[in-house]
């Protein structure tokens, strides 16, 4: 990836930058490298072990991409380089990541598709860093579990690496080989990044401006060149067209693999991909029709786009944005429009696309099996019962331990979540309304990326801290971060 970087860094003609992706580049490919040689004659690993591994990589590899922020804006600071390396001067911007904490959590962001930034003003970022952030979201899209799974894969068995591809949420099988499955991702994912980049050349946005928008779009990551990210086109068009980009990113890969092979109707059999369509419509609706009581926009057609954009991006987890929700203390949107936008962000996508969030399909999971055992009460205890999930007829056996893994992870969502605001509010300066405190965690958590003027970089180091956990406990959907814990706390003797 680093290496890739130095190539669009001397394009750009920004050679000063040049030896920050290089020292990148040796430090992750020497980092991998003897990984892979320690763990070499390893065994399969266990599902639990696998889980560790899956919440200690994306942890790592956080820190690790954090390197080229750093090391690009002390070569700025310091300008040890010859003229010609045409090192531009510090500017308010780039100055922020001298700070090793700004410089983690703008990695931790894009390789979780988060999409909150500590850049001031987005613009005036060098176009190696635009490229960088891009990058680690567009890879982080994908998923490094997936890209763990194609490294650790050997011939013949493939259930040890399996794991590791099931721990990212991702247990549908495109292929029964995970390396196949692997490379149509890959295919699909690729394929769709270049149609997102075609389509916005279509509609009028800018080369450079496509090509980044296209990888953070179907990535659903949310990263833009542009401190008002979509806004900063005022363009009808150019919202209207993002729109299909956010929900391609929202629908489950092997969907967009029976979809490529021309079975359109999983447009509508999919019980995931109905319920994001008729999400994604009536949360729209639902929004239009609070912003117009509230009288937020001039003219309808306004007030409808403004809705569609802003909830579509909320709840596949892009992060785009075209307004202003809050600003910090300053209230913009109500607390009815808000909160319901949070209410998009805890649902998220389907389960097996780029998007956080909890997920349609356990959403559907606690909504029918709460029914399901409130309808218990009154069933004979000798009756045979079932749960009917979209076209899956679920035994008792299987619908109390899918029900039990929904429940337990909505609690340790809401529970991560609460302790986000807890301490955000602790740490904050007085007069930010409480909504807004919610929208922010609600955002890092769910990997979305807007923001109602709190995060920042002026915002206190604590409060970043804790909203890179955050951001890596959502991408991780808490499991694997439960399990890693309950292991820390194994070794440290602390459970006696």
């Amino acid at each position: 990836m680093s290496a890739v970087s130095i190539i669009v860094a001397v394009v750009n003609g920004e050679f000063y930058a040049t030896p920050a992706f290089a020292v990148t580049a040796v430090t992750l490919g020497g980092f991998g490298t003897g990984l892979v040689r320690w763990y070499r004659d390893a065994d399969p690993p266990e599902k639990r072990d696998a889980m560790v591994t899956a919440a200690t990589a994306w942890a790592v590899i956080g820190f690790l991409g954090g390197l080229p922020f750093l090391l690009v804006a002390w070569t700025i600071q310091i300008d040890p380089f010859p003229v010609w390396m045409n090192t531009p001067p510090m500017d308010d911007t780039t100055v922020i990541f001298l700070n090793p904490l700004d410089a983690v959590f703008e990695s931790m962001s894009g390789f979780t598709g988060t999409g909150l930034t500590m850049a001031a003003v987005e613009d005036k970022l060098p176009r190696s860093i635009h490229w960088w952030r891009s990058f680690i979201e567009w890879v982080g899209g994908v998923g490094v579990i997936v890209l763990t799974v194609a490294i650790l894969h050997r011939g013949g068995g493939s259930s040890g690496s399996y794991t590791l591809y099931e721990s990212e949420a991702r247990s549908e099988k495109i292929h029964p080989s995970i390396v196949t499955t692997v490379q149509e991702i890959w295919k699909i994912f690729v394929g769709l990044t270049i149609g997102s980049i075609i389509l916005f050349l279509l509609v009028g946005m800018p080369l450079w401006d496509a090509i980044n928008h296209g990888m953070t779009g179907i990535a659903t990551g949310g990263f833009s060149v542009h401190g008002a990210s979509i806004g900063h086109y005022d363009s009808p068009l150019i919202e209207y067209a993002v729109v299909p980009v956010m929900f391609a990113g929202s629908i489950a890969f092997p969907i967009h693999y029976l979809i490529f092979k021309g079975e359109l109707r999983n447009f509508y059999a999919d019980l995931q991909t109905r319920w994001v369509f008729i999400w994604f419509t009536a949360g729209s609706l639902a929004l239009a029709a609070i912003l117009y009581a509230n009288g937020q926009y001039d003219t309808l057609e306004h007030t409808f786009r403004a809705s569609v954009f802003q909830f579509v991006s909320a709840v596949s987890n892009t992060g785009f944005g075209t307004e202003t929700i809050g600003g910090g203390t300053d209230r913009v949107w109500d607390t009815g429009a808000t909160l319901f936008m949070c209410l998009g962000m805890l649902t998220g996508g389907a389960a097996g696309s780029t998007t956080s969030g909890l997920k349609i399909i356990r959403m559907v999971t606690l909504f029918k099996g709460t029914a399901w055992q409130i309808r218990d009460v009154f069933e004979p205890s000798s009756a045979i019962r079932y749960l009917k999930i979209g076209d899956r007829r679920l035994s008792e056996e299987q619908a109390q331990r899918e029900y039990t893994e929904a429940t337990v992870v909505f609690i340790l969502w809401i529970l991560f979540l609460i302790i986000g605001v807890a301490v955000l509010l602790r740490v904050l300066s007085p007069g930010h309304p409480l909504e807004y405190v919610i929208f922010d965690v609600m955002s890092a958590q769910s990997n979305v990326g807007l923001d109602s003027g709190i995060t920042g970089p002026t915002m206190p180091d604590t409060a970043k801290a804790m909203l890179i956990i955050n951001m890596w406990v959502g991408r991780l959907e808490i499991i694997p971060v439960a399990v890693l814990l309950g292991s820390i706390f194994q070794r440290l003797n602390l459970y006696r």
